[in-house]
């Protein structure tokens, strides 16, 4: 059974000042299915000029936007919430489309993406009541501290989470305030413009909400990053463009979120429960194809049951289905391009070549798209550059070790620190070694950490800031202070 349907592509052009615009030169990009390399869209390239023109949208929008009610706001995003919830399924196939991951897993994104607005309508109506208001201990004056919007913010977001990346940015700065230029990644940007499109459709005054799509993200996002009146960056990306994208805020001081690259241990002690732990590991490395920052890029196993969990986990992916993600019978879906595919195989290749063992997978499979099998690898020697390497798909590292300390040496080995997961039925030693694990996020008996109402970011090489959660919040605001003489 497939789930693909006609459907008719959302608006293509670029969205500024609340009007959908071609490029002035006419620049299109192609919009790639990775399922079978083949076309599906072409949507408008912004120049640098339309770029800035989405800045000057929002800089003209952010003092009304900014004056506006907090219940007013949190209004426009309840109804956001209901309108992506009311095209699931539209939302749905252009993941399926331009992304590729497969059809349940669209679908949960979209149910992930919404929540932020719902998360985030809840939490706008309660700004102006969360302040303080009290007396200077030491003299006879008031103090008063209140919460301002940081101001227009540029949101840059990857391929492998069309929706909820820009919803997990768009949401918290709409509550707080901020206006937005929204650049999603060239690959998927079908999904940001539906999401534009809804939230046209939910209320969000002109200018607001801006999205461009481009080729040449280096040059635009460089021209808004020099202009002074963007005050804050939004990133979710590798830690090298993180770092460009920093060196650029310190310029004009700005406010930045930096949600970056990760390379996540995955720890399953002998007591753990072997079924929670396999299908733990399972979801943490194989959904969206391992594509994803949080995926379990290191699997370290207790020797006391690394041969029968390795056996079990080995067992587990080669019986998964890989194809289009419209296919009902489809696990996994394609990596997201060729270039992506060739990183991943060359890692394997790396480390069989330095003398690692494969159980399962290893392979490009033929035929049309990006497709992948996935793989066990195990005996990976100390000079094979996946340990150091973030992974990005379905390819499953695993390690043997002996004791608690071990693992948390190993796991804390590298410069990255996003997410974490650890299996064990011993409650002391799951809080033990969470608290150990320099990580901003860890799983305990469970392969899935994102939520919209907790805070999701890393500590390191991983980034700086939060997404999520009341934390989310507090990233686009200012803290205003106000002494007053009576």
């Amino acid at each position: 059974m497939s789930t693909e349907t006609t459907l008719d592509l959302p608006e293509t052009r670029l969205f500024i000042g609340g009007n959908w615009t071609p490029s002035a030169t006419d620049a299109t990009l192609p919009v790639i299915n990775p399922a079978t390399g083949e076309a599906i869209a072409h949507v408008s390239d912004a120049s640098i000029e339309e770029g800035l023109a989405a800045l000057d949208a929002a800089c003209t929008a952010q003092d009304r936007w900014a004056a506006t009610p907090a219940r007013e706001r949190a209004d426009i995003l309840a109804r956001t919430y209901q309108g992506i919830i009311n095209r699931r399924d539209d939302f749905a196939r252009l993941i399926v489309d331009e992304m590729g991951k497969p059809w349940a897993e669209a679908q949960s994104e979209v149910d992930y993406g919404a929540g932020f607005f719902r998360w985030f309508a809840e939490s706008a109506g309660r700004i102006h009541t969360e302040g303080q208001f009290g007396i200077e201990p030491g003299s006879n004056y008031h103090v008063a501290v209140s919460k301002r919007p940081v101001g227009p913010s540029l949101l840059i977001t990857p391929w492998n989470f069309p929706l909820a990346m820009g919803a997990r940015k768009i949401a918290p700065a709409l509550a707080a305030g901020c206006t937005t230029v929204l650049k999603p990644a060239a690959q998927t940007p079908l999904t940001s413009l539906l999401l534009a499109k809804v939230l046209q459709e939910a209320g969000v005054p002109a200018g607001v909400v801006n999205v461009v799509v481009t080729g040449n993200s280096r040059d635009l996002i460089g021209a808004i990053m020099n202009d002074t009146r963007i005050r804050k960056v939004s990133f979710t990306g590798s830690t090298q463009v993180g770092r460009v994208l920093l060196a650029q805020a310190a310029q004009n001081v700005m406010n930045t979120s930096m949600e970056l690259g990760g390379n996540a241990p995955l720890i399953v002690f002998d007591d753990a429960d072997l079924d929670a732990a396999v299908e733990g590991a399972y979801l943490a490395k194989l959904r969206n194809g391992g594509q994803s920052c949080v995926a379990a890029n290191r699997i370290y196993v207790q020797s006391g049951i690394a041969d029968e969990f390795t056996q079990r986990f080995t067992a587990r992916l080669a019986e998964v289905t890989v194809g289009n993600g419209h296919e009902s019978r489809t696990d996994v879906g394609p990596l997201i391009d060729d270039k992506q595919r060739a990183t991943v195989h060359n890692l394997v290749v790396d480390a069989l070549a330095k003398g690692a063992t494969c159980l399962t997978g290893g392979q490009i499979l033929d035929g049309p798209g990006y497709f992948y099998q996935p793989t066990v690898l195990i005996d990976i020697p100390t000079n094979a550059a996946i340990r150091d390497e973030e992974i990005f798909g379905p390819v499953a590292a695993i390690y043997t070790f002996s004791t608690e300390e071990e693992a948390i040496t190993e796991a804390n080995a590298t410069p990255y620190g996003l997410a974490s997961y650890v299996f064990t039925k011993d409650l002391a030693r799951a809080l033990r070694v969470a608290d150990a694990i320099d990580a901003g996020m860890t799983g305990v008996n469970r392969g899935l950490v994102s939520n919209p109402a907790a805070p999701f970011g890393g500590t390191k090489q991983s980034g700086l800031g939060r997404e999520g959660g009341i934390e989310g919040l507090e990233a686009y605001q200012e803290t205003k202070y106000t002494g007053i003489q009576l």
